[in-house]
C-alpha cells in the first residue's frame, strides 16, 4: 500500500515497537498517524519527538483494545493500522484469562473493525514465541508450532483468525514475527531482553553482568530500530495473507551477549552465572530472514555491536526513566 496521504492508527504506538514505527512513519508523507495505547506499558516519553510533528496526535477518548466503541471510533477512516497491543509473555503465564482478554479477543476486536471499516491493510505484530524451541536453524517460516507458553498460543491464535478473516472477509493483512527484540526506550517487562538491562545495572553497580543458565543459550536480537522499519516494510507491501520472521539470522549466544556488554561498557569484573529459573522460556531460536527480504524488501541493518552501543547510549541518557521502568 502506498502510505502517502494516508491516515493511519498505530495501536500499542507508545511502546518499544510501537514507538519505533512511529519515527519511521513521520519520515514518510502520510497525512495522519493516530496513536492508540492505553499507556499500561507503553509511556508518552517514547512519543516526546514524534508528537512534535502535527500529523502524530494521541486518541484521548481511549486506547483499550477490549473497549470495542472506543476502538471503533479511533479506526474510523483510517487507511492503514498496526496492531501492536498484548500483554507480554510472563503477563500471559500468571494471567491467562487477562492475556485471552487482551491478545485474543483484543485482537479480534481490532480485525473486525478493520472490516467494519473498510481499513485497507492490517499489520499484525506476531511474535518467535510461536516457534517455541527451535526444530532447526535458522526457523524458516513453516517451522513448526512448538510452542509451549500461553502468550505463543495467543500469537497462533490471531494468526489463525486472521487468516480465517482474510478468507472470509477480504481482509488485507500481514503478520510480523519478532525475534528478540532489543533497543532505546526498553523496559524491564520483556522476558528475553529484561536480561540486557540487568546486565547494564549490575555493571553500574560494580559487578559483572549474570547469566542464568551456562550461557550457552542462543537467540536472535535484532534492533528495535529495525523492526519499526520492518513494520512499514509490511504496510507499504502489496503480498498479503503471509507472515515472517524479524530478525538478522544471526545466532548470539548468552554468554556472547555478555562479553559484548562488557567489552562496550568497559566493565573489569568477570561474568556471573545462576540457576536457570524460568521454565517457559525456550533455550534456543533463530530466525531466517530470507522471505521478509524476499517478500517485503526488509532486511536488519544494525547488528549487534550498534544497536547495544544505541541502547547504552540512550540509557546513560535518560536514566531518571530508567529508574521508573525498573520499578
Amino acid at each position: 500500500m502506498d502510505v502517502t496521504g494516508k491516515k493511519l492508527v498505530v495501536i500499542g504506538g507508545a511502546g518499544l515497537i510501537g514507538s519505533h514505527t512511529i519515527d519511521h512513519l513521520v519520515k514518510e508523507d502520510v497525512k495522519e498517524i493516530i496513536i492508540y495505547d492505553n499507556f499500561v506499558r507503553g509511556r508518552e516519553e517514547n512519543l516526546k519527538a514524534a508528537l512534535a510533528d502535527p500529523r502524530v496526535r494521541i486518541f484521548d477518548i481511549g486506547g483499550d483494545i477490549t473497549q470495542t466503541d472506543i476502538l471503533d471510533e479511533a479506526i474510523k477512516g483510517a487507511d492503514g493500522v498496526f496492531h501492536l497491543a498484548a500483554l507480554w509473555l510472563l503477563q500471559c503465564h500468571d494471567f491467562p484469562r487477562s492475556a485471552f482478554e487482551v491478545n485474543v479477543q483484543g485482537t479480534f476486536n481490532v480485525m473486525d473493525a478493520c472490516v467494519r471499516h473498510n481499513v485497507s491493510r492490517l499489520v499484525y505484530s506476531s511474535s518467535a514465541s510461536v516457534y517455541g524451541d527451535a526444530v532447526q536453524e535458522p526457523m524458516e517460516e513453516d517451522h513448526p508450532f512448538n510452542n509451549k507458553n500461553f502468550y505463543g498460543a495467543t500469537k497462533i491464535c490471531g494468526e489463525a483468525m486472521l487468516r480465517a478473516y482474510h478468507h472470509r472477509y477480504g481482509l488485507d493483512y500481514v503478520g510480523l514475527r519478532y525475534m528478540n527484540v532489543y533497543g532505546p526506550r526498553q523496559d524491564y517487562n520483556g522476558a528475553y531482553i529484561a536480561v540486557i538491562m540487568r546486565m547494564l545495572d549490575a555493571i553500574d553497580n560494580g559487578q559483572g553482568p549474570t547469566i542464568m543458565g551456562d550461557g550457552s543459550e542462543a537467540f536472535d536480537f535484532v534492533a528495535v530500530e529495525d523492526c519499526g522499519l520492518a513494520n512499514l516494510c509490511a504496510m507499504k507491501a502489496e503480498i498479503s495473507d503471509e507472515f515472517y520472521n524479524v530478525g538478522t539470522g544471526k545466532r548470539t549466544s548468552l554468554k556472547e551477549l555478555a562479553e559484548k556488554i562488557v567489552q562496550l561498557t568497559g566493565c573489569n569484573q568477570p561474568i556471573n552465572y545462576a540457576p536457570r529459573s524460568q521454565a517457559t522460556l525456550v533455550k534456543n531460536r533463530i530466525g531466517s530472514p530470507v522471505k521478509a527480504a524476499q517478500d517485503i524488501g526488509f532486511t536488519a541493518g544494525i547488528d549487534l555491536e550498534e544497536g547495544l552501543s544505541k541502547l547504552i547510549e540512550w540509557r546513560k541518557n535518560h536514566m531518571e526513566e530508567v529508574a521508573k521502568r525498573r520499578k
